[in-house]
Formats: structure tokens, C-alpha cells, sequence
């Protein structure tokens, strides 16, 4: 039997699309309070956000009038109809959160837009839902406190976080606001306590470092301006993008943020962008910090398709990715230049002169002089994949000079390409692409390929029958391969949600090169593990430390067959004789 929901029970069903807990008010509030031109703007959280969250501005404020719409559904001063979503740049523009906060807490707003008429609004999920007005004294601007969140909705309360963790999440949703308007003056007060102050400044570095770093971490980040106009394939685009270099790399990928028009989106492949860009600079496993801010017209991009505008969809996202990553891969590439020529007039200054024990090079277009102290060691451990065993042993050589550092020596670095090693009167030109390409093939088969879960899932269609058969089938294959696929909600599509860790491809040749599998027959684990190795393996250009790279080269010399998986030898050999012959020495 069909029946039709009470309205105030229907609305607190509704509410839960927008608040989820209390991190979704702060959001939907500073939303709000960044859109009515605010210059200063206090977030405050009790308990978690659960006893209160309110936040106060200096902007427009409303009129008595507008205090008296604004907690209606669908109620906004942003838009007037569906074609002004091509033209809006605000950051809200549904009119459903306040609406939503009074369905499932005690809410008050006190306004005034010229700081002598001051009204307040006290409304809350009580079924009847009436809002009453009352004059009051305040300040131009508004203060939106949501009081007491899901008292009336228990079910719901109950599968919040405990209060450390949920005011957490409410610091965070605090942070990514003000990164991205950093123009604004932001106080976050936690029980009574000031937690954080970001006083407004001039770029987005600045207020990045502010907000992310630590002192003195500042003087590694960097700030890249991309404009479209200088990608043919992209009007209508521009970015900032701030990124560390590689003393402020990171574990993990928490530290890096896409904003799009202001909101902080779930963006993968702009991630991957980034991460592709400044590929040479981080070594495997560990990833860059920073922030891709992007401007775009918003004719050309969607921000209706997710409740919280977490999601965005543009009409060319593959343009942008390439914009991105071209620009923060240029910006790399003239940082190198700079510090080659500033490397080449040190080094003619000192020339013949004694360097310093704690100064070493390696090769990158010149020799450039590294100040051991200065490097953190996993910033520069490209080879992480080599066993624990090996590299204590390649350690233990290097150190000791015990028998087996005669029989094996690291001589250097050639080419950018080439790990040379001497070993029993011959030297050994061993390709550094090729030999972690193998090793970590031989891993792969072994051990099976490590995944990581996307930041949202890449949906696509497939065009065959046996196109389906194939996904279904191979399911847990797949899983076994770093790769998770499911059927989509509607269950006429696919969405792939989880890929191999550090997966670079984007999404349109991702899922060609998972379907192009159906030809492997009883080789796909082996092609699938490949092509994996080949994009994550050490490459051309990447400068491994001389200890990874001795170990790199003593593995690689051990391997029961030294091919890379597409069949090229890992290394060649030249005798001692055949080198002497070659240059007519006896």
C-alpha cells in the first residue's frame, strides 16, 4: 500500500543528502557566509559539531523579508531558473540548506544588512515547523546556529564518530574553505578554544603554507599559474596550482586537494594530473602535496550532479587534465634547468678545490651537489619495490669493504639511463627502466598486484554482449590483478572502483586497455602485470640515490632472466680486454 510521507518526516529523510553530520553544516554555512562577499568569517563548534556548529560573517546579511524565505525549500537569492546555472559562480545555489539543518536541529539565524535593523530566526524540526522573527542587535552580517543535530532524528545520531573525530572533519571542511579564498579572514573556535587563525593574504601559497605546513616548510612550495588560452584545446580555463617539491613528499595523497570554482571536488584524474607532471621528482610510493585550484566558465562544467557539489563534470576533462599536467611538468622541467646553471657557476668557482665529505653527485643533465643532511631518504628511495634482504646486503657492501665489494662495484651513473657496475674484470651497463620493469613483474606474479580504492569510481558502457560476459566472469581475476569492477546501480553500466596503486592512465584508456584483456587468453594475468610494471618502474630520467641505485644494479644482475617483460635485455657487458682492444691498449 501506498502512502504519502507526513512533509516534516519527509524532509528529514530529504535533510540527510545534505547533512550527514556536522562537517556538512559547517560546509553548507560557510557556503553561504564566502557568497555574501564576507571579508571575515568565525566558525564555531561545540561537541563535535553535535551540541552546536555556527558560523558568523561580516557580509551582506538579509532583510526581514528574505530571514523569513530563506529556511524554505528550494529558497535562494542565487539563481532564477535552470539557465543561470551556466552563469552562477557561487558556491551554493539549490536553496536546500537550511531547509535541511532546520529538519534535523534547532536553528537560529541573526542578521542585519546595515548593522542598525537586526532580526533573528528561531525555527527546528518540531512537526509543525513554525518560524518566529524577533528584532534583535548585531553587526552587518549574519550568524546561522544549528543547535542540538539529530536529537529528533536518533537513528541518525547514533552512527556520528565519536566528538574528537567529528570536530575533526569539521576542522577539515574549515581548511579546504579557506584554501581556496584565501582573501578572507577565518577563525576556527573549537569548545570555547581558538584553534586556528588564517589572516587573509595574497596568493594561495601563502595560505596553503598558513594552513598545511609546518615553519620553515614554506620555502619548498611553489605556486604555477596555468592559463587555457596557452592549450588550444581549453577556453575558458585557468588554474593555480601550488605543490612542494620533493622535501615535502608524502606517504599518501591526503595532501593534495582539487578545488573547482572554489569547491573542493573529488577528482581523480586531476590528481593523477599532478602526480603524472611531476613524475621524476617523487620516487615510487611517495606522492606530492598540494592544490589545484581551478577557474572555469560554468557553461563548461556541471556542479549539479552530486547533493553536496563534491562531484563536478566537465565537457572536457581530458583537456584539462593535459593542461595540468603539462604545466606543472614544465615548471619542473625549467626548476631543473635553474638549479643545472646555477650548479655549473658553484662548480667552476670551486674548481679544483676539495669538495666537502658530506657533498656527493649524481647524474641529471650535469652533475648537481646534494648536501646529504638537507635530503630526507624516502623522498629519494625510487627503488622500494627491491627486497629488505637485498638492500641490507648492498648496504652492508658498500660499507664494509669486505669480499663481496671487490667482486661487485658501483661505479655510477650514465646517460640518466644506465646503472653501471663493475663486477670480475668486466663492467655491466645495466638499463634502470628495464630492471625494476622485471623485478617488479617477477613480484607481481609472485605476490599478487597491490590496489587502491578510488576517490570516485569511473563509470562506463560497454558495446557487446560478450564485452559483459567477460567482466562478469573474470571478477575475481580482476581482483586478484589490483583491479575491482562493478555493475552500476541502474545495472546497465560498469563502474571500476578500485586500480593497481599508482595506476597513471586516464580513465577513457583505462577501461580500453581492461577490455583489450579479452584477447590474453590464458596470458592476461602476465600482460595485465606488464603493462602495470611498465608504468610504475623507475624511468628514464629518474636520478635513484647511488645506494639504490648499487642495489638496483646487484639485483638486476641476479635476476634468473634478464629481460624485461617485453622481452629487451635488462643489461649488456663489456671485458675489460674487449674495452682495453677498443681503444688500441695493450
Amino acid at each position: 500500500m501506498i502512502k504519502i510521507l507526513p512533509p516534516h518526516e519527509a524532509m528529514r529523510i530529504a535533510a540527510g543528502e545534505v547533512v550527514d553530520r556536522p562537517a556538512a553544516l559547517v560546509r553548507e554555512f560557510l557556503d553561504n557566509a564566502i557568497d555574501s562577499g564576507a571579508l571575515n568569517i568565525e566558525v564555531s563548534v561545540d561537541e563535535g559539531g553535535c551540541k552546536k556548529v555556527e558560523v558568523s560573517d561580516d557580509g551582506s546579511g538579509m532583510s526581514r523579508d528574505d530571514l523569513k524565505l530563506c529556511c524554505l525549500t528550494h529558497a535562494t537569492s542565487k539563481i532564477r531558473g535552470l539557465d543561470d546555472l551556466e552563469t552562477s559562480l557561487t558556491l551554493g545555489f539549490r536553496g536546500e540548506a537550511l531547509a535541511a539543518a532546520s529538519a534535523v536541529a534547532r536553528l537560529e539565524i541573526i542578521t542585519s544588512v546595515d548593522g542598525r535593523d537586526a532580526f533573528c530566526l528561531t525555527t527546528g524540526p518540531a512537526e509543525s515547523n513554525q518560524a518566529v522573527i524577533e528584532q534583535t542587535r548585531r553587526t552587518k552580517g549574519t550568524t546561522v546556529r544549528a543547535l542540538n543535530l539529530f536529537d529528533s532524528v536518533p537513528a541518525r545520531k547514533r552512527f556520528l564518530k565519536r566528538e574528537g573525530s567529528e570536530a575533526a572533519l569539521c576542522r577539515q571542511v574549515f581548511i579546504e574553505k579557506a584554501l581556496s579564498f584565501n582573501s578572507i579572514n577565518f577563525r576556527y573556535v573549537q569548545d570555547g578554544k581558538l584553534k586556528d587563525f588564517l589572516p587573509a593574504v595574497n596568493s594561495k601559497k601563502d595560505r596553503f603554507a598558513a594552513a598545511i605546513l609546518n615553519h620553515g616548510e614554506e620555502n619548498f612550495l611553489h605556486e604555477i599559474k596555468i592559463s587555457g588560452n596557452s592549450y588550444k584545446e581549453t577556453k575558458g580555463f585557468s588554474a593555480a596550482v601550488v605543490i612542494g617539491g620533493p622535501e615535502l613528499a608524502r606517504s599518501d595523497r591526503r595532501q593534495l586537494f582539487i578545488f573547482a570554482n572554489g569547491r573542493r571536488i573529488n577528482d581523480y584524474s586531476l590528481i593523477q594530473a599532478v602526480e603524472y607532471g611531476s613524475q621524476g621528482w617523487f620516487p615510487n610510493g611517495a606522492h606530492p602535496i598540494g592544490a589545484v585550484f581551478i577557474d572555469i566558465d560554468p557553461s563548461l562544467a556541471d556542479f549539479n550532479i552530486h547533493p553536496a557539489k563534491r562531484e563536478v563534470r566537465f565537457s572536457d576533462s581530458g583537456a584539462i587534465h593535459h593542461a595540468v599536467s603539462g604545466g606543472v611538468k614544465e615548471f619542473f622541467h625549467k626548476k631543473e634547468v635553474t638549479r643545472v646553471s646555477r650548479t655549473r657557476d658553484t662548480d667552476s668557482e670551486i674548481q679544483g678545490s676539495q669538495r666537502e665529505e658530506n657533498e656527493f653527485s649524481f647524474s641529471y643533465n650535469n652533475k648537481i651537489q646534494i648536501n646529504k643532511d638537507n635530503i630526507n631518504k624516502n623522498n629519494w628511495k625510487i627503488y622500494d619495490n627491491m627486497s629488505n634482504n637485498n638492500r641490507a646486503i648492498s648496504a652492508a657492501a658498500r660499507q664494509s669493504g669486505n669480499s663481496y665489494e671487490k667482486k661487485l662495484k658501483y661505479v655510477g651513473r650514465v646517460f640518466n639511463l644506465f646503472i653501471l657496475i663493475e663486477r670480475d674484470e668486466k663492467l655491466y651497463i645495466i638499463d634502470q627502466h628495464a630492471a625494476h620493469e622485471r623485478i617488479l613483474y617477477n613480484k607481481f606474479l609472485d605476490e599478487g598486484i597491490p590496489k587502491q580504492e578510488l576517490l570516485s569510481a569511473i563509470p562506463f558502457n560497454t558495446e557487446s554482449e560478450e564485452e559483459d560476459a567477460f567482466l562478469e566472469n573474470k571478477s575475481e581475476e580482476f581482483s586478484r590483478l589490483g583491479i575491482e569492477i562493478k555493475k552500476d546501480e541502474s545495472g546497465s553500466g560498469w563502474q571500476i572502483e578500485a586500480l593497481p596503486a599508482d595506476w597513471r592512465m586516464n580513465d577513457a584508456a583505462t577501461v580500453k586497455e581492461i577490455l583489450e584483456l579479452r584477447t590474453a587468453g590464458e596470458n592476461m594475468a602476465k600482460r595485465w602485470a606488464a603493462s602495470v610494471c611498465c608504468k610504475a618502474a623507475i624511468k628514464d630520467g629518474d636520478y635513484p640515490d647511488d645506494e639504490t641505485a648499487f642495489a638496483l644494479g646487484n639485483e638486476a644482475l641476479n635476476l634468473p632472466d634478464p629481460r624485461c617483460p617485453h622481452g629487451r635485455p635488462v643489461w649488456t657487458e663489456i671485458s675489460r680486454e674487449a674495452l682495453l682492444k677498443a681503444v688500441e691498449r695493450e
